[in-house]
C-alpha cells in the first residue's frame, strides 16, 4: 500500500449522503413547505467553512477555532446541505503554498471557495471571559460577492452546543429567506453530543503525533460511543497504518446511515485483499455496488472499486469476471495506467503474452513515466516471441529511465509475482459518487424549467460533476456551454483541456490550459501542462511550467512530486549521425 487510504481528493465533500435504504436528503428538502408568502422556495447551496478566530479568549481553547469550524460542517451536513470538508479546505490552502495555520484575508478565503465552486463562505471568531463565550459568525456569498451583517450569539462554554445549534440554523435562515425548518426541526436533526468528547476528537484531528491522536480519538469514541466520527476516523488513522486489524473494528462501528459508511465499507474490502481474504473483499465491493444500484445511482460502476473487485474475483479464479470488471474500470477512467496494468497481469497469468503486451502498451501510454509498466511490456513480448519489438522497447526505456532503470521481473510458476504485483486501489473518488447521486437526486425535467441551472456557476458545476463521473461528452457541452457566455473562463478552458488529455488530443489539450492561465494563473494547470508536455517529450517545457507551479504554490505536494521525478528522470539520448532514430 504505496499511498494512504483517503488523500485529499477523496475528502473534498463530506456530505456524501448514500444512505442505504432511507430517503434522500432532497427528498426531505422537497417536502419542506415554503414559508407563507415566499416567492421562491429554498435553494440550498455548497458551503465552504474556515476556522473561526480566537479574538480574545485564552489559547488553552485555541482548539475552539478549528473545532467550531468542524462543528459548523457537522451541523450544516446533518441539516441536509453540502458542505466542503475540513481536509478538502485544507487541500486548497496546500495548493495556494499556505501553511494551515494562515490567518487568511477575506480576498484569499473568496478566491478559494470561487475556485471550488462553493455557494457561501462561512467564517467567524470567538471571545470568552470567564465562563462566558460569544460566538460570531459570518457568510460571505460567493456569487455576487455580499457579505451578510454579522450574527452572534453569547452563553457559558458549557452550553457551546446549543448556543452553536441556534447560530448555524440563524446562518441557513440569512442565506435564505425561504429556508423553511424551525430551530426546533433543526435542532431535531443534530446529534446530542457531549462536549468533553467533541474537545477530545477535535484535539485528535490537530494532534501532530500519531499516538497523541489515536488517545485522543480513542477517548472521544469512550465518551461518547454511539458517535460515528471518532470511530471512522480511528479506522481511518489505523488503517494508513497498514494495520487492518485495529482499524476493521472501528469501521465496524459506521452505521449504515453514515454519510462515510461507502468510505468505510471500501475500506474494510481493501483490508480483505490486504490480508488474503479475496472472498471478504468481493462481499464488501459486490454491497457496495448493490447498494449503489438500488438507490438508482449510475456511479455504481466507479472505477476503483470495480478495480478491487477484479483482484478479488481474480484471486478466485473468476478470471472473466476481473476481465470485464477490469475493462470497464479502464473505460471510465482513460488517465489511470492501473486498470489496463492489471489486466496486463491477469492476461500473463492465463498464460496470454500478446494479450498481455497490448494492456502494458496502454498502461505505458498512460503513464509514460512508470518503469514498471515498461517492464513489464518487455517481459510480455519477450515471452509473445517478439524479440524485435521487445528490443526496440528496452533500448527506448534505457533512454528514458537509465541502464538501470527498469525494475527486475521474474515471473513464477505459482503466478505468485503478479499476484504481489496486482494494483489495488485504496482510495475511493467520492467526488465522483457526489456527482452521480445529484444527478439521481435531480430528474431532467427540473434540470430544464429551473433557470437557475443554467448559470455559469451551475453549468461549471453540472460539467465537472459530469467529467469526474466519466461523461466526457455531457462534460463538454456544459463547458462549451460557458465559453458562449464567457470566453475566457478559465474552469470551462481547463474542463475542456482535461476532457482533450483524456482523448489524446494534447496539442488541443495544451491550448485550452493555455488559455484557462491567461485568464487565471494556477499552479494546479501549471502541473497538468507539465504532465501534458512530459507526454509530449517536452521535458524543459514541463520543467518550466512546473517550476513556475512552486513559485505560486510552494507546498503544493504534486507539483513537488513531479518536479522531483523529472530531476531524477534521465534525459533521452539522440543518437549521433543522421541516421534513422
Amino acid at each position: 500500500m504505496e499511498r494512504p487510504f483517503f488523500s485529499a481528493r477523496n475528502l473534498l465533500l463530506l456530505s456524501v449522503v448514500l444512505i442505504f435504504g432511507t430517503v434522500s436528503v432532497s427528498a426531505q428538502k422537497s417536502g419542506s413547505p415554503a414559508r407563507a408568502g415566499s416567492a421562491s422556495p429554498y435553494q440550498p447551496g455548497i458551503y465552504l467553512v474556515f476556522p473561526f478566530e480566537n479574538a480574545g479568549a485564552s489559547s488553552r481553547l485555541d482548539w475552539l477555532g478549528e473545532g467550531l469550524e468542524e462543528l459548523t460542517i457537522q451541523r450544516l451536513s446533518a441539516a441536509g446541505e453540502q458542505v466542503y470538508s475540513h481536509a478538502g479546505r485544507l487541500v486548497e490552502l496546500e495548493r495556494y503554498g499556505l501553511p494551515r495555520s494562515s490567518k487568511l484575508s477575506r480576498a484569499t478565503m473568496l478566491h478559494i471557495a470561487e475556485d471550488l465552486d462553493a455557494d457561501y463562505l462561512v467564517f467567524g471568531r470567538f471571545t470568552a471571559s470567564g465562563t462566558s463565550l460569544t460566538i460570531e459568525s459570518r457568510i460571505l456569498k460567493v456569487s455576487a460577492s455580499r457579505l451578510l451583517p454579522a450574527l452572534r450569539e453569547t452563553g457559558t462554554l458549557d452550553s457551546l452546543m446549543d448556543l452553536h445549534s441556534r447560530l448555524v440554523w440563524r446562518t441557513l435562515s440569512a442565506s435564505d429567506r425561504n429556508y423553511a425548518p424551525s430551530l426546533a426541526d433543526f435542532t431535531k436533526r443534530q446529534r446530542p453530543l457531549r462536549l468533553d468528547a467533541f474537545e477530545h476528537y477535535i484535539r485528535g484531528l490537530l494532534a501532530g503525533e500519531d499516538e497523541a491522536r489515536l488517545r485522543e480519538l480513542r477517548e472521544a469514541a469512550r465518551l461518547e460511543p454511539e458517535w460515528p466520527e471518532p470511530a471512522f476516523v480511528l479506522g481511518e488513522a489505523y488503517f494508513t497504518r497498514h494495520d487492518c486489524d485495529s482499524a476493521l473494528p472501528w469501521y465496524a462501528r459506521v452505521p449504515k446511515n453514515h454519510d462515510r459508511y461507502v468510505e468505510a465499507v471500501f475500506a474494510t474490502g481493501v483490508c480483505g485483499l490486504l490480508q488474503d481474504q479475496p472472498g471478504h473483499a468481493e462481499e464488501a465491493f459486490t454491497s457496495l455496488q448493490e447498494a449503489m444500484k438500488k438507490n438508482l445511482i449510475s456511479g455504481a460502476d466507479l472505477p476503483e472499486i470495480l478495480n478491487d473487485l477484479a483482484i478479488a474475483r481474480a484471486r478466485q479464479g473468476k478470471t472473466a469476471a476481473a476481465q470485464t470488471d477490469f475493462r470497464r474500470a479502464a473505460e471510465l477512467d482513460p488517465g489511470e495506467d492501473a486498470y489496463p496494468f492489471n489486466l496486463g497481469l491477469l492476461a500473463l497469468q492465463t498464460n496470454d503474452p500478446a494479450a498481455a503486451a497490448t494492456y502494458f502498451r496502454e498502461a505505458a501510454q498512460r503513464e509514460p513515466d512508470n518503469s514498471e509498466d515498461r517492464a513489464l511490456l518487455i517481459l510480455s513480448l519477450e515471452n509473445a516471441g517478439n524479440k524485435t519489438e521487445a528490443e526496440q522497447e528496452r533500448e527506448s526505456a534505457n533512454e528514458t529511465f537509465g541502464p538501470n532503470g527498469l525494475p527486475a521481473i521474474r515471473l513464477d510458476a505459482k503466478n505468485e509475482t503478479l499476484a504481489r504485483l496486482n494494483r489495488i486501489k485504496t482510495e475511493l473518488d467520492v467526488t465522483a459518487l457526489r456527482a452521480e447521486i445529484e444527478s439521481a437526486e435531480s430528474p431532467a425535467s427540473e434540470t430544464v424549467s429551473d433557470s437557475s441551472s443554467d448559470t455559469p456557476v451551475a453549468r461549471l458545476r453540472r460539467g465537472r460533476q459530469d467529467l469526474s463521473a466519466g461523461h466526457a461528452d455531457a462534460a463538454e457541452k456544459e463547458f462549451r456551454a460557458v465559453l458562449a457566455v464567457d470566453p475566457t473562463s478559465p474552469a470551462a478552458h481547463r474542463g475542456i483541456g482535461e476532457i482533450d488529455r483524456r482523448q489524446g488530443k494534447m496539442d488541443d489539450a495544451v491550448k485550452e490550459l493555455q488559455a484557462s492561465l491567461e485568464a487565471r494563473d494556477s499552479a494546479v494547470v501549471r502541473t497538468m501542462l507539465a504532465k501534458i508536455y512530459l507526454e509530449q517529450k517536452k521535458p524543459d517545457l514541463a520543467r518550466a511550467e512546473v517550476e513556475k507551479a512552486l513559485k505560486l504554490a510552494p507546498n503544493y505536494a504534486e507539483a513537488k512530486q513531479f518536479l522531483e521525478h523529472l530531476q531524477n528522470s534521465k534525459p533521452s539520448v539522440k543518437k549521433p549521425g543522421g541516421g534513422a532514430p
